[in-house]
């Protein structure tokens, strides 16, 4: 690491002290505008003659020996927009890049591979990453500079340096790149010291971290203390598993006033369900205005989980606006979900969602308008910028029921239509930019949030959704060798990521256990199958990002490390440990077990990064508990037994018979739908009544 900081130091110094040669006057032309991603048709009109990612642009870069600028970055994304305006679209700048580099736009949902390396780039510079990023390469694709947004002038004055040294110093270029080159390229179980493997899970351990973990929680906001926020699903997931399984009400009390806190904020449209991406400030009132369909479909599992454990009905109707925001606003006609709603309208971020008061004034009733600003804080002059108002909430509805002496249900059929009121009329304007790339990974996110709500809420329309969705992803996005594809897209076919196949075995897994229907679990056997031949690597036991048949870049990257989605090994991990008790393949359950022991120290030192991995730790304090019914009422039984919480569980079941390990010896006890409650390949006396075998389950 100190070489590469030494290099890039020295390449530092060379950009910004070289001299300007005279600019070369080729041209050629914007190469974007047949390309299927929203983002790259964004910028398909731009003066820059951009290029899509591919031999074409990279060949070139070789032939004219001309630095490559990559940008990447997607389509909704307030900061690339903003850059876009400042300097893309200005012809002068534009002029500057024509001139001086072969210029690649990629959109990193499309192309989340490249993005891992080039990011990793900057993080081995020192700099904090972010979008849009900005990578300076060699023609051989080798990282020498970058950054993240840039102002118009900063961005023309680095332009010129970066052209200007790698023109005059090409060594120290050459130097720097290769340097950066051979750290990123290098395993990250070597990078992060995982050698050893460590298969004991004891509770103490894991008791310290949570500890740790605890000193920053904010206690008068909720979530932890540092802005901007994010909700980080599986973090609050981790959280809700070790309150369970070690009767921590304080960890249970924390998660649940953070999602208190998130549902009643501005980052939760409260006219329109659903989830922004990020607060900005630490009271999660300020939203950045984008929505994604990864945050949406893992905040449904999280809430669907509270509501559980609470039984608390402001969580079932986050739940329900939430998937009615999704069948409204980001479902195609074929049942899959588009990827992302812009921060922007009318390059504007926020305005589709902020109201002014005399706007509010307009469309409440008079007699109303009075406890509808109480209760959404709305104020005269705005309590945002430019006199708009966020609609937010600084209490729950029962307290504000209690404060001003209110019936609780005449006072939700008021907030109904108030809701229906400002949903209408925010209709009428001009609406975000929806990016409809369906993603594969993000779907089965999406597909998994919703089994999660419907096997919380037993809501019929929430197993209609989750059938379509999954119909959507089996039938257009699975090939017939079982290989995913990332989007869907008639044109252009991109394969599939781990995160994808990750994420997709997940959702079809949950499927199998509300509806048992066996299709689904083959199907994510299929894909589990083809994922340990083509991304698993047997030197290290863990799974590479991308396909073996994949393009080649400079790196090729394992995903360890937990974000706002959890990374794809952990999710790999836990699918191989869930498929293996619901199989009864102890093959898969040992593969899962040395996954999680590689990762076991590390994960301790940060839980923040490693919440999903930790997640899976907890299930193995305790035995996982199999449930195995039988009979005409299995699905119904299934449904009274998933409707409460507990995490450390698989449900297997069939009406007649099944070849499953688990059932296929198992039969309705004298027609009666009988339940069989085991662990460790040991099961209890079959049981017919549900309270009595959920007596077993939480023994």
């Amino acid at each position: 690491m100190n070489k590469v900081i030494l290099y890039y130091l020295l390449i530092f110094v060379a950009i910004f002290f070289s001299c300007n040669p005279a600019p070369s006057q080729q041209k050629f032309s914007n190469h974007l505008i047949n390309e299927s991603s929203p983002y790259l048709k964004q910028h398909a009109h731009n003066p820059v003659n951009w290029y899509p990612w591919g031999e074409e642009a990279l060949k070139r870069a070789k032939e004219e020996n001309k630095p490559i600028l990559v940008s990447i970055g997607y389509s909704s994304c307030h900061w690339c927009h903003v850059m876009e305006h400042e300097s893309f679209e200005d012809t002068a700048v534009a002029r500057v890049m024509n001139e001086n580099f072969i210029s690649i736009k990629i959109d990193r949902e499309e192309r989340p591979d490249i993005d891992q390396v080039y990011m990793d780039a900057i993080h081995a510079m020192g700099q904090q990453g972010g979008w849009p990023l900005n990578v300076f390469l060699t023609p051989d694709k080798e990282p020498f500079y970058g950054g993240t947004y840039f102002p118009k002038e900063q961005w023309t004055d680095l332009l010129t340096q970066v052209s200007n040294a790698y023109k005059l110093q090409p060594n120290k270029i050459k130097n720097s790149a290769t340097a950066l080159k051979e750290h990123i390229a290098k395993s990250e179980l070597e990078r992060y010291d995982l050698g050893k493997e460590n298969n004991q899970f004891p509770l103490k351990k894991l008791e310290k971290a949570y500890k740790e973990l605890s000193k920053g929680f904010d206690y008068k906001n909720g979530g932890f203390n540092k802005s901007p926020k994010f909700p980080m699903p599986k973090l609050y997931e981790f959280l809700l598993q070790y309150s369970h399984i070690t009767n921590d009400k304080a960890a249970l009390d924390h998660t649940l006033f953070t999602l208190d806190k998130i549902k009643n904020g501005g980052i939760y449209d409260q006219i329109g369900g659903g989830f922004s991406r990020y607060s900005v400030d630490e009271k999660w009132f300020a939203p950045h205005f984008e929505k994604m369909l990864y945050d949406n479909g893992q905040l449904l599992s999280l809430y669907a989980n509270a509501y559980r454990i609470s039984k608390n009905n402001a969580y079932k109707k986050v739940i329900s606006e939430t998937i009615q925001f999704l069948k409204r606003e980001m479902l195609h006609k074929n049942g899959g979900f588009y990827a992302a709603l812009d921060a922007d309208s009318e390059e504007k971020e926020g305005k589709f969602y902020v109201w002014t008061y005399q706007e509010l004034q307009k469309y409440i009733p008079e007699d109303q308008f009075p406890l509808f600003t109480a209760y959404y804080n709305i104020e005269k002059k705005g309590n945002w910028e430019h006199g708009n108002n966020i609609l937010y909430k600084k209490v729950n509805d029962n307290t504000f029921v209690k404060t001003h002496s209110l019936e609780s249900k005449d006072f939700e059929k008021l907030t109904i239509q108030w809701k229906k009121i400002l949903l209408k009329n925010r209709e009428k304007r001009i609406r975000p930019g929806l990016d409809n790339k369906i993603i594969s990974g993000w779907n089965g996110l999406a597909l998994k949030g919703i089994c999660d709500a419907y096997s919380a809420t037993n809501e019929k329309e929430f197993l209609e959704l989750a059938l379509t969705n999954a119909t959507f992803i089996k039938e257009k996005m699975i090939l017939k060798d079982d290989q995913l594809l990332r989007t869907y897209d008639t044109t252009k076919k991109i394969n599939g990521y781990l995160e994808d196949y990750a994420a997709v075995i997940d959702g079809f897994i949950s499927l199998y256990q509300i509806t048992f229907d066996e299709k689904w679990l083959t199907t994510a056997i299929g894909l589990t199958e083809y994922a340990y031949s083509h991304f698993y690597d047997e030197k290290e036991n863990m799974f590479f990002y991308t396909d073996n048949s994949s393009e080649k870049l400079i790196a090729k990257k394992k995903e360890l490390f937990d974000n706002v989605i959890p990374s794809s090994n952990s999710m790999m991990a836990t699918n191989l440990f869930i498929l293996g008790h619901i199989l009864g393949d102890e093959k898969y359950i040992e593969r899962s077990d040395q996954m999680l022991a590689i990762m076991n120290d590390l994960m301790m030192k940060n839980i923040q990064f490693s919440s999903y991995w930790a997640s899976l730790y907890i299930s193995h304090i305790k035995p996982t508990v199999e449930i195995a019914i039988v009979g005409k009422q299995s699905l119904n039984y299934a449904q009274e037994i998933a409707s409460n919480y507990y995490p450390n569980k698989v449900i297997l079941g069939t009406k007649n018979h099944s070849d499953l390990a688990l059932l296929k010896e198992r039969s309705a006890i004298n027609g009666k739908t009988t339940l069989y409650v085991c662990r460790n390949k040991t099961c209890n006396l079959p049981v017919f009544e549900i309270d009595k075998a959920w007596k077993e389950i939480i023994e």
